[in-house]
């Protein structure tokens, strides 16, 4: 079978995302297990050229992984006929021109979330890239996770029989950065810089929610930004403008409430970073990054509510572990590869750039929830 090569321009090389999660332990691993797997047999490799902002970090990265082909020039990048495919990791607010000048030069374009800052300029890059023709993609890392795909076979197998609700908490305490260094990069803590975790995770929720349990109809949000004061990579002390926390109630067709709760402010009193309740009329699960818990109806207890008396039953022993049953590939590189090959393969890629309008509209909707106080109906989105 042939190896055929196939040239990526990595835009955004040397940012947290960038780096660590598509270039290191996606671009770079797919190309030391030679290569993506297509149907009839032959692999596809990707040839890497990456751009980004400072030459000094770039010159780094690339000698680093003994990379040679790198540019600070992205339109000098674009214009390179060897490299068919766009990749973005930039920050949001420099998205949208970049994505453009791609559809302009003819590339396929696969890009991080959200795909803008705003509902219309989303809506109006998935209209241009099906007036070009242009293969698209938007990354949906969370589909991959090992508890969510768990989480994926107990649905299609029928497990919880009617879904009623899904309750999710997310997040973990970030450091101010005043007597630790925060976790995260300071832009996220200003809305003028494309900041905020509604802006962050929404579009997130939105592809889990749509594909797992279905469409979302209306929104009620209400966010917050708890921690109004912080301090950024050089030490200095600034005002955080944008949201920190948020805490939403979808009502899905058909019925389904799911409840998230979103927050860089909390600590963590669970077992992963995010977890999913999935109640059904037939079982329940808890599902994490990694594990997924289940309880049938059948055993599922009688606790009877008293509360003059200590409960000393311990709930957590009546929920049976789901097994692996499977090795778990990281899932940026997993989404890698699925894209590449349906792109190579002129197969239609279901995560394009509408569904990644439809993650920005709910992140839009959610904030103006929660400035108006109300609950927003949702219209379908399935075409431009």
């Amino acid at each position: 079978m042939a190896t055929r090569r196939i040239g990526i321009i990595v835009n955004g090389a040397t940012g947290r995302m960038g780096y660590r999660q598509h270039l290191v332990r996606s671009l770079l691993a797919i190309q030391e297990q030679g290569g993506v797997e297509l149907t009839n047999g032959d692999r596809l490799l990707p040839d890497l050229l990456l751009v980004g902002r400072n030459e000094e970090k770039l010159r780094t990265v690339a000698e680093r992984h003994g990379l040679t082909k790198w540019t600070t020039d992205v339109d000098e990048a674009l214009a390179n006929p060897d490299y068919e495919v766009y990749f973005d990791a930039l920050v949001t607010n420099l998205r949208v021109a970049n994505l453009k000048k791609a559809i302009a030069a003819g590339k396929a374009i696969y890009t991080e979330k959200p795909t803008a800052e705003s509902f219309e300029d989303a809506l109006e890059l998935a209209t241009l890239a099906k007036e070009h023709g242009t293969v698209n993609g938007v990354v949906h890392d969370k589909l991959y996770l090992p508890g969510l795909l768990k989480l994926r076979r107990l649905i299609d197998s029928g497990f919880f029989g009617e879904i009623l609700s899904v309750r999710g908490e997310f997040g973990y305490w970030v450091y101010e950065g005043d007597w630790q260094d925060a976790q995260r990069p300071s832009w996220n803590y200003r809305s003028e810089d494309g900041g905020g975790i509604v802006a962050d995770m929404f579009p997130h929720w939105n592809y889990v929610i749509e594909e797992l349990f279905g469409r979302i109809e209306d929104v009620y949000a209400q966010t917050a930004t708890h921690i109004g004061k912080r301090w950024d990579e050089q030490g200095q002390e600034y005002v955080a403008t944008a949201d920190d926390a948020a805490y939403g109630v979808f009502r899905l067709e058909g019925g389904t409430v799911v409840q998230m709760n979103s927050s860089w402010d909390v600590r963590v009193h669970r077992d992963e970073l995010v977890e999913f309740q999935v109640d059904g009329t037939k079982g329940s699960a808890v599902v994490g990054l990694h594990g997924a818990r289940i309880q049938p109806r059948e055993a599922t207890p009688k606790p009877v509510w008293n509360p003059d008396v200590k409960d000393g039953h311990d709930y957590r022993a009546d929920w049976i572990e789901v097994p692996d049953n499977e090795q778990f590939d990281n899932g940026f590189k997993v989404q890698w590869e699925d894209f590449l090959a349906h792109y190579v393969e002129g197969r239609e890629y279901p995560f394009d750039f509408l569904s990644g309008a439809r993650g920005v509209r709910l992140a839009e909707v959610g904030l103006t929830s929660s400035a108006e106080g109300r609950r927003i109906a949702l219209d379908p989105l399935t075409e431009v």
